[in-house]
């Protein structure tokens, strides 16, 4: 089976950047398997997520952290110190 991967790999390499992430995502969506909803379910869901959010915003109920304080904190991680 190794031999067949390596051809497999060398074959996809010869691919153009377009052909190969269509083939990466075809790999992907063959590993999640089909999806439960329909795509107009999942743009209802998102829709509903998003209304949830917005009225969380604005009743006050999200605590909201400063960009600067995000990244800062992002920065750290990245070094290792958190």
């Amino acid at each position: 089976m190794a031999a067949i991967l390596k051809d497999i790999e060398a074959q996809a390499l010869e691919l153009s950047p377009m052909e190969r992430g269509s083939l990466i995502h075809r790999l992907i969506q063959s590993l999640d398997g089909p999806a439960e909803e329909t795509p107009d379910e999942i743009a209802k869901a998102w829709d509903k997520e998003i209304a949830r959010r917005v009225a969380d915003m604005e009743a006050g109920r999200t605590k909201w952290i400063p960009a600067e304080e995000v990244f800062a904190h992002l920065d750290e991680v990245a070094k290792g110190k958190r």
